[in-house]
């Protein structure tokens, strides 16, 4: 008899649909990058999810967010959420964080309940962060680097933080935490320049606001989920 994970389970074998369903890995978030992270992990079986986001629906998300609707815009990114991939998995094991992920908020954070961690936040304090936690506490993270200002989808990668190029952002994060003592980290990140955008108007306190399109964010968090998908289940046997 078929549901909802039949196809999935058609590939990946019992043993690694049973170890997807066990497993709870943490979206730090949620955005055009995160949300079809998110999306996809629930999909393909994984059985607990916590959701870290303290941003509202905006109607400029509606060109690339996967929890981006007409209705939903006003509602919380992490409530919008759960009432979408509820729909989708109603077993699904769902714990949301409605806060910004910073170092003043990390100690709300036990790493070691998670099995596997995806960063696809844009603040490099909060990233490097976020890296230090997990590998402090021996939980695997992949890390996104910048998808805003490009148009080119074929060009992310999935690397070792130290192989990479052509981003300033890897760049950045490869030097501080080599200062941290962190050598090693698995990313997606994008070998195009990034192209310059017009002001938006959006600029806050946090950051400026890159220009972004509804094809290249989710093409990196998509990338982000299947080799989380992956790794969870690389010890599993495909048999079905």
């Amino acid at each position: 008899m078929t549901d909802a994970f039949s196809r999935t389970e058609m590939l990946l074998g019992t043993d690694a649909m049973a170890r997807l369903k066990a497993s709870r890995v943490a979206v730090f978030g949620i955005g055009g990058v995160g949300g079809h992270a998110a999306e996809a992990l629930v999909r393909a079986g994984v059985g607990a999810l916590d959701l870290i986001d303290n941003d509202d629906v905006a109607v400029s998300n509606l060109n690339r967010q996967m929890f981006a609707l007409r209705s939903t815009v006003g509602m919380p990114k992490v409530e919008a959420a759960r009432q979408r991939l509820m729909d989708i998995s109603p077993d699904l094991k769902l714990r949301t964080c409605r806060c910004f992920y910073l170092p003043e908020t990390a100690g709300q954070f036990d790493f070691t309940q998670y099995d596997y961690v995806i960063d696809a936040i844009d603040t490099v304090t909060g990233k490097l962060m976020l890296v230090q936690q997990a590998h402090d506490a021996g939980t695997p993270i992949i890390s996104v680097m910048g998808a805003g200002n490009k148009l080119d989808p074929t060009r992310f990668e999935v690397t070792d933080i130290s192989k990479t190029t052509m981003c300033p952002l890897a760049r950045i994060m490869r030097k501080e935490l080599k200062k941290r003592g962190v050598s090693h980290l698995k990313v997606v990140y994008s070998t195009e320049p990034a192209l310059k955008s017009a002001p938006s108007g959006e600029e806050t306190a946090r950051r400026a606001v890159p220009g972004s399109v509804s094809f290249v964010p989710g093409v990196a968090g998509m990338i982000a989920a299947g080799e989380v998908i992956k790794d969870l289940i690389k010890d599993c046997s495909h048999e079905s």
